[in-house]
């Protein structure tokens, strides 16, 4: 199983630099329970994609301090390459800022969380399982695009998980989050982010996330689906 990471994580700040890129926090998160599967990363963001899509199984978006209304050209070749990639069948997971990514390719919107930001430990329904992922996001999918299933709902967001038919999953959460990381992050955002954000998000952090069922989950659902064999198109 050959899985392409698109990196999309726009941080390139000394508390950043100090951790393992989103690229490779996917990659140990699968290796843990698939540890024979190929994983590549491209750092699309500074224009580095997949030639094509052919021997490539399963695509990953990952989360960002980004926007998917940013106007940056980066962010509207992700969108093109995502209806692509849907067009084709080829399977597709995505995270936090690729979870809106995919909402907003499709038809779907995405807006502002209402109650501002959401960091921490959040439960969520995913793939019919009780699911604890980590959080740090301050946008979310307000409206899921055509032909989508809600498959996970928390208070305050009505479209934390979906699938759009068998080769979409997508999660508001960040499944790739270790804990160390989180509560670091949560640290670092001490006197950036509102009072209460910070305690709450505290508070949450006696909970840890579910990392094993969500892996698993993920390699379930790419294991699911058709063989890159007989795909390929050209990344434009």
């Amino acid at each position: 199983m050959h899985i392409a990471i698109l990196v999309t994580n726009t941080d390139d700040s000394p508390f950043a630099q100090g951790w393992p890129d989103d690229g490779a926090k996917f990659a140990t998160l699968l290796r843990a329970v698939r540890p024979d599967w190929r994983v590549t990363a491209f750092a699309v963001t500074r224009g580095v994609y997949p030639a094509d899509l052919k021997g490539i199984d399963g695509l990953i978006v990952t989360g960002s301090p980004a926007s998917v209304h940013d106007p940056d050209p980066w962010v509207g070749r992700l969108l093109s390459l995502i209806r692509q990639a849907v067009a084709l069948g080829v399977p597709l997971f995505g995270a936090c800022f690729g979870h809106q990514a995919v909402a907003m390719a499709l038809g779907g919107e995405v807006g502002a969380s209402p109650g501002g930001w959401v960091l921490g430990t959040v439960g969520t329904e995913m793939e019919g399982a009780e699911v604890r992922l980590y959080a740090a996001h301050r946008e979310q999918v307000v409206k899921a695009p055509p032909g989508a299933v809600v498959v996970g709902q928390t208070p305050g967001c009505a479209v934390a998980a979906m699938r759009i038919g068998p080769g979409v999953l997508t999660t508001q959460y960040h499944p790739e989050m270790t804990h160390d990381f989180i509560a670091a992050l949560v640290e670092e955002l001490d006197g950036k982010l509102p009072v209460q954000v910070i305690a709450d998000a505290r508070a949450s952090l006696a909970v840890r996330a579910d990392r094993g069922l969500i892996a698993e989950a993920i390699a379930r659902f790419f294991e699911g689906q058709d063989s890159a064999a007989s795909r390929s198109i050209a990344v434009t």
